[in-house]
């Protein structure tokens, strides 16, 4: 008989808790225990599609029996196997801690933390713990992602020089929000509003370029193969002066071999083009055409020589984050390389440095010799 995995949720401040509760939920090993949130600096001033309180009613529709107001308190009274962490970004170290020491495998969404030093405390506490730490990425779960990874590996444009990602919307409460996993676009929301909610606030970990050029971080290492030297960020609130965060941002990041463009925005009516990623090779450009449903790969070689690629399906048993961290557990086999803590800890440090170039106004160096993981 295959074994039960006891389930948890700690915060519902990111709305892709929707999205990873779901898939958990479907996994027949999956046996809910119970769900807290963790207690807002200042509480939103309504319930509106995706805000934390419309979260959390969501994720109990699924059949989580308990609630908790004190996740610290849960943790003491329950036992759990996983727990599923989508408290604000600079909650997370704290949150991850606390399940460590439980003994808790915490599967955190993305970014990893909103600093790389809280991204180094979260690997500190579950390695002591033995426990593990999986970061989920939406974009890990996009076949066509993939097929473009593998392309690049092989070759298909030669040596990469450039990988360019643009992310952006409306601002997650923005007029036209809507998530993985839910049927609702959200009614809109006043700037004070929305300003009440963490997303807009910087201290919590709010922000264009933590919510959205992390995925540029994370996408640029991944396709280049090699961690980053330096990055220049530049960080502005064009259009949501009622909140302290930015809604634009970008960041340009060095490798030894490439450069990377990485930008985020919650101003965007509409990219234009494909958001991407494009990627910029000796030889050929590759663009994923995410707009195009389902999304394909476009590989250019000028002289009007276009090849798109349609990608295969993600290997069933492995196709979403629930299963790939069971089947981990289960066998010991690798995660994904974009789940992994190691990974993680070389992404956040190019978000990092970005951070601080943007409240420095100069490129910040990224070390990569001051930490070791594992």
């Amino acid at each position: 008989m295959a074994r039960s995995y006891r389930l948890g949720v700690i915060g519902f401040a990111h709305m892709h808790v929707n999205n990873l509760a779901g898939l958990f939920a479907k996994h027949p090993q999956v046996e809910w225990v119970a769900c807290a949130d963790t207690i807002p600096a200042n509480p939103e001033l309504r319930k509106a599609p995706h805000t934390r309180e419309w979260n959390r009613d969501k994720v109990v529709g699924l059949g989580v029996p308990k609630t908790y107001d004190d996740y610290r308190k849960m943790l003491e009274q329950e036992k759990f196997d996983i727990m599923i962490v989508c408290s604000e970004n600079a909650r997370h170290a704290e949150v991850v801690e606390a399940c460590a020491a439980a003994g808790v495998h915490v599967v955190t969404e993305k970014p990893m933390a909103a600093s790389l030093a809280d991204g180094l405390r979260m690997v500190r506490a579950s390695e002591a713990a033995g426990a593990k730490l999986i970061v989920n990425w939406p974009t890990t779960w996009q076949p066509a992602v993939r097929k473009a990874k593998e392309l690049l590996d092989d070759g298909i444009i030669g040596r990469i020089l450039e990988v360019k990602w643009r992310a952006g919307h409306t601002g997650p409460l923005g007029p036209q929000a809507k998530h993985p996993g839910t049927d609702a676009t959200a009614d809109i929301m006043t700037g004070p509003e929305r300003a009440a909610t963490w997303w807009h606030q910087d201290a919590p970990g709010g922000g264009a370029m933590v919510d959205y050029c992390c995925y540029g971080a994370k996408i640029s290492r991944w396709f280049v193969g090699e961690p980053a030297t330096s990055a220049l960020g530049l960080r502005a609130n064009l259009d949501s002066h009622w909140g302290d965060a930015e809604d634009n941002a970008v960041i340009l990041v060095r490798f030894p071999s490439a450069l990377a463009l990485l930008e985020g925005s919650w101003t965007t009516i509409d990219h234009g083009v494909s958001p991407g990623p494009i990627v910029y090779g000796v030889t050929g450009t590759l663009v994923v055409e995410s707009k195009q449903n389902p999304p394909v790969v476009r590989i250019e070689r000028g002289h009007g020589d276009t090849q798109i690629i349609t990608p295969d399906p993600l290997p069933q048993g492995r196709h979403d984050i629930a299963h790939e961290v069971i089947h981990h557990l289960e066998t010991g086999d690798p995660l994904h390389p974009t789940l992994e803590v190691a990974f993680n800890v070389e992404a956040q440090a190019i978000l990092d440095a970005g951070l601080r170039s943007a409240a420095s106004q100069k490129m910040e160096l990224i070390n990569n010799a001051t930490w070791q993981i594992g």
